[in-house]
């Protein structure tokens, strides 16, 4: 078990006690259901390995923390069990870059 309290699927990773989001240790499908420290939350998309997901509910602009350390904040309110990306997270130290339709990197400020 990697929570606080209540069971937690185990192809999710806490990588510290502090952190506020979960990886995913394995592909996620979307309508999915799993367990989130003893809460069923069913995913609303596919969550690819490795990618971010939100432990717990997490405020507009509250910071996202990873390995106990703050690697940015979420720029809307997100459910626990949200995938965490450059879609609700941005970071606080480096610009985010994403492709356009026309595959071009494009800043995400």
């Amino acid at each position: 078990m990697n929570s606080r309290s209540g069971h937690t699927d185990a192809r999710l990773i806490l990588l510290a006690p502090d952190d506020n989001c979960l990886i995913a240790a394995a592909r996620l499908a979307a309508g999915e259901t799993l367990e989130i420290e003893g809460e069923r939350v069913t995913l609303a998309k596919t969550i690819e390995l490795g990618h971010k997901i939100a432990r717990r509910a997490l405020a507009k602009d509250e910071k996202v923390l990873r390995y106990g350390a703050r690697i940015g904040h979420v720029t809307e309110d997100v459910a626990r069990g949200a995938h965490l990306h450059t879609h609700n997270l941005e970071s606080d130290y480096l610009p985010t870059y994403t492709h356009d339709a026309g595959h071009e990197f494009v800043p995400h400020r």
